[in-house]
């Protein structure tokens, strides 16, 4: 118990400097801290549904270019490249960022679909957290960046959205299924075993 009110008063601390500072202190997955002149502070829960980017590293310039767009139609994207910070443990990091996602994008693409390493991990590990929701809860979306072929397993069961030949059209579809999936559940849910 020591430690855990030793890190919430440091945790604080930082908070409370930051915003004396005149910063917007963020804490991913929870919301902001912005400095507020009538009472020191004001803090804002993230409520954007949050959206993981899963992707091979060849294929980042196109999840790159998707987390900027997700974020640009309001949504709280998550990719390793934009939010693991050094020294992290990325593995578990990324375990975590699946299971507080509310979307889990994988993108196929003719470099991923045979790809051995950290994308099928991290879509085995998605379709593990998918066997605790309700059946008919929309969790993976399968995207392809490219005419490829969408693994069978996967395809048996989930419909995809292309990104090609129109990026624009695909981005809308994926928004407008997020918003529609997003108005029906309660906010910050959370995965429990």
């Amino acid at each position: 118990m020591i430690e855990s009110c030793s890190i919430e008063a440091l945790l604080a601390q930082i908070v409370v400097t930051g915003v004396a500072a005149g910063k917007t202190v963020e804490i991913d997955g929870l919301g902001a801290f912005h400095p507020d002149p009538a009472c020191g502070l004001r803090f804002e829960p993230q409520l954007l549904p949050k959206v993981f980017i899963a992707h091979v590293c060849e294929d980042s310039g196109p999840a790159s270019r998707l987390y900027d767009d997700l974020k640009a139609a309001g949504f709280a994207p998550w990719m390793d490249l934009r939010k693991l910070l050094p020294g992290q443990n990325w593995p578990r990091a990324i375990e975590t960022a699946i299971e507080t996602s509310d979307f889990f994008l994988a993108c196929f693409s003719e470099k991923s679909v045979n790809k051995w390493g950290g994308f099928q991990a991290e879509i085995r590990y998605a379709l593990d957290c998918a066997r605790r929701m309700p059946l008919d809860e929309i969790f993976i979306v399968p995207l392809r960046l490219n005419a490829c072929r969408v693994p069978r397993s996967i395809q048996r069961e989930l419909q995809y959205i292309d990104l090609f030949p129109d990026w624009d059209r695909g981005i809308r579809n994926i928004a407008a299924l997020i918003r529609r999936t997003a108005a029906h559940r309660p906010p910050a849910r959370r995965w429990t075993g």
